[in-house]
């Protein structure tokens, strides 16, 4: 069988400003399914780099395709409507309630307000906020991490087949990232998602990539596993790249038939 077409297709994407290249000829693509991390230091270009996925900023060169149509000819209203998208400042409506934030693109995509509410209540318990504690609440009554989780529930309600999330885990404390973090990785409907996330978090891009991109001067310094950039680093920026962290980042990428030969013979000798 042929293997499908990419869901995303960047070919040569370059954003420039006056005085600034952002993002320069950046090309990549993403199967079906497939979550790829923006990851790298600030100002690298990670977030320019995901707002031109969904046109919220318009490239200055090169193309994106969302299932083969190139985006630039699409309405943004109508593309971003196929797409999930969290940002780290959430940006909930103030004066709407939870669970009304919650369903708004359904609500405008005409779902019927049955479905819209077993959709709410779902998603905000699958996310730790309950139903009868939270729905009827309005934005300046929780916690920024509260909001956090409540705007990433908001992008998976219409169950979007692409997810755009900037640092979706950017105001919660470690404890409660790491425990969102697991959550995130069991929901059901991500299992069929195609997502790219933007992180600064080297733990966080490890365990949720199936690839990585390292960004560094709004170019793709390495693309590839997260194994690959650890044990096969392109160039001396990607080896410093994860220098401080190197032994914790083995122990969680290597697997168990990777360290067998290191192993005495009597820990896994079969009897």
């Amino acid at each position: 069988m042929a293997p499908a077409p990419p869901v995303i297709r960047v070919r040569d994407l370059s954003k420039h400003y006056p005085g600034h290249v952002a993002v320069q000829n950046v090309s990549f693509e993403l199967a079906l399914g497939e979550t790829l991390v923006l990851l790298g230091p600030s100002g690298c270009g990670k977030t320019t780099l995901l707002k031109m996925l969904n046109r919220l900023i318009e490239p200055t060169s090169g193309t994106v395709e969302i299932n083969g149509v190139v985006v630039g000819r699409q309405q943004p209203e109508v593309l971003r409507r196929g797409i999930g998208y969290v940002i780290q400042q959430v940006g909930l409506l103030p004066h709407y309630t939870v669970a009304e934030n919650v369903g708004v693109v359904p609500r405008l995509l005409g779902h019927a307000p049955t479905a819209i509410a077993e959709r709410t209540n779902a998603l905000l318990t699958r996310l730790h906020l309950p139903p009868k504690r939270f729905a009827h609440q309005y934005p300046h009554q929780l916690s920024g991490g509260q909001q956090q989780r409540v705007g990433l529930a908001r992008a998976l309600a219409a169950d979007p087949p692409i997810m755009l999330l900037d640092e979706p885990f950017g105001a919660l404390d470690p404890v409660t990232r790491a425990g969102i973090r697991r959550k995130f990785r069991e929901l059901e409907e991500l299992r069929t998602k195609t997502m790219v996330l933007v992180t600064h978090d080297v733990t966080e891009a490890f365990e949720l990539a199936d690839r990585i991109a390292l960004l560094n001067g709004g170019q793709i310094q390495q693309l590839g596993t997260p194994h690959e950039l650890l044990f096969r680093p392109a160039n001396d920026f990607v080896r410093d790249f994860f220098a401080a962290e190197r032994l914790a980042l083995q122990l969680h990428t290597l697997r168990l038939r990777e360290l067998l030969p290191f192993l005495p013979p009597a820990l896994y000798r079969l009897h």
